[in-house]
């Protein structure tokens, strides 16, 4: 039963995907996929570097992905650099892993579980979200550009103005208030990818990296919320 409904849901996804995308989009989707896919592996591989203390992360590490993204920006797809491209935004997928293995090591150290929640936590979220915009009526989510990035302003100014105040729950606020924007950003990037598309850019490669820093940027924060958790759970323990 469970495998009859597993191979409807699949043939009618597929069905719905064949109906709503010209094959030039569905084709460029499934490059800017696998190069996002060979970037999360590339990060896995950076984050596994730091540790086995095989080198340790720091400033160094946290600086270098700001480079790549821009030589990524100054050298435009031309047809021809592919794989000059291809290798930066698979070291900048490396460089940001490595850059988070400080924060993955103290977590750890609480429960090394949240870090396999919040794995399958950023998954589902981005294979979710994924689907409904591939599958979405054409431009149904580029509305929410201008409010994702006003936001994302806000938060900026006010995490900015919390520094001084260090209040506990407008820190928490943006926390939650951040991973719903970032979830946001899949919806608009994925159909923003699809339209730069359908007006002739193929450059996988920046289409990719958008995706990534939105899926970093959600892995990061639910780590974050669930190490919190976790925390707060061990504190009334010892209370009680």
């Amino acid at each position: 039963m469970a495998t009859s409904f597993t191979n409807f849901s699949y043939e009618r996804f597929m069905r719905n995907m064949g109906q709503n995308l010209e094959p030039s989009v569905r084709y460029h989707l499934s490059k800017v996929y696998a190069c996002l896919t060979a970037t999360c592996a590339a990060a896995t591989i950076g984050s596994l570097i730091h540790l086995q203390g095989i080198y340790e992360a720091g400033l160094f590490s946290a600086l270098i992905p700001l480079g790549l993204v821009l030589g990524l920006v100054f050298t435009p797809d031309n047809g021809k650099n592919f794989n000059m491209r291809l290798g930066l935004l698979l070291a900048l997928g490396a460089f940001t892993g490595h850059s988070m293995g400080i924060m993955l090591e103290q977590v750890m150290f609480i429960n090394p579980a949240i870090i396999v929640t919040a794995l399958v936590g950023t998954t589902t979220i981005f294979t979710c979200l994924s689907a409904s915009a591939v599958l979405a009526k054409r431009g149904s989510y580029l509305f929410l550009g201008g409010i994702l990035f006003s936001t994302l302003s806000a938060m900026a100014l006010i995490s900015l103005g919390n520094l001084l105040f260090r209040s506990y729950f407008v820190q928490e606020l943006t926390l939650y208030i951040g991973l719903a924007v970032m979830s946001g950003f899949i919806l608009f990037d994925t159909q923003m990818i699809m339209e730069k598309h359908r007006m002739g850019s193929n450059d996988c490669i920046a289409h990719a990296m958008d995706l990534f820093y939105d899926v970093i940027s959600i892995f990061r924060r639910l780590l974050i919320i669930l190490t919190q958790k976790e925390q707060n759970n061990e504190r009334k323990k010892k209370r009680n």
